[in-house]
């Protein structure tokens, strides 16, 4: 039975952990349900729930697609590309316009997630002032331009894809993941609640806390990115217009 990277609570599993392949189509699977109930069956809210699990697993792979890219430039510029092709598709979906400047799709989130990963990357290994200080300055502008430039998750999900690549080889770094996925997602995102009962008292819950069950499938990934071609590669980015624009069709011509 393979062993499990560091950062995950289980040690050994018998069919060797989940490859990066199958955490990238649940997640699709995910984002697929959370779409469908914010278009076509609204009113089945466990949609939605299962849907919160999709941007942690997509902000997981920015930290794990950073660390074993072969060539970072074309890993900045499919995703910038896909965030500038998938942004009419979002518009229509969430705005139901061509142009809708208040809400940016979720690949620019993680673009700059990855930006950021990149300087304090680079920070780390020049470990001189003048490499901190701009490169610290710099990820500070990339989070100030996710907060007023309303990406997709906003500042909280720039945090999760940089908090994810900053505690990889933390000792007993699941338990810092799921301390901050607790803390984002449950208290600092501001969203829905569900109204719990539960040993006879009632207790809000964020419905964007949801996206804490994300880690049970990250902490099975086993370290393998699986099989891979080009047309694979580019299907996964391309999924993410793809259906945006099928679900809104559907529902404008329905």
């Amino acid at each position: 039975m393979k062993k499990l990277p560091a950062n995950s609570p289980l040690v050994k599993i018998p069919f060797g952990g989940l490859t990066s392949n199958m955490l990238r189509i649940l997640a699709m699977a995910f984002m697929i349900c959370d779409h469908l109930w914010a278009k076509v069956v609204p009113g089945n809210d466990w949609m939605t729930y299962v849907g919160r699990m999709t941007f942690p697993i997509f902000a997981f792979m920015i930290s794990e697609g950073f660390i074993h890219t072969s060539n970072l430039k074309k890993y900045i510029s499919r995703l910038l590309v896909f965030a500038l092709i998938s942004e009419i598709p979002f518009n229509l979906f969430y705005g139901g316009s061509w142009f809708y400047p208040y809400h940016q799709n979720v690949m620019f989130t993680l673009l700059f997630g990855l930006l950021a990963i990149m300087l304090i990357d680079k920070a780390r290994k020049n470990k001189d002032a003048k490499t901190i200080v701009k490169s610290a300055l710099l990820v500070i502008l990339l989070g100030i331009a996710s907060f007023i430039g309303f990406v997709d998750y906003g500042f909280w999900g720039f945090l999760i894809v940089i908090m994810f690549y900053l505690f990889r080889d933390f000792p007993f770094a699941w338990l810092a993941q799921l301390a901050a996925m607790i803390i984002i997602n449950c208290e600092l995102f501001e969203g829905q609640f569900i109204i719990v009962d539960l040993f006879g008292k009632s207790f809000e819950f964020a419905t964007q806390g949801f996206a804490v069950f994300s880690l049970i499938p990250i902490w099975l990934y086993g370290g393998r990115k699986g099989k891979s071609s080009k047309i694979m590669q580019y299907g996964f980015y391309a999924f993410y217009p793809l259906h945006m624009i099928i679900i809104y069709l559907a529902v404008y011509f329905a």
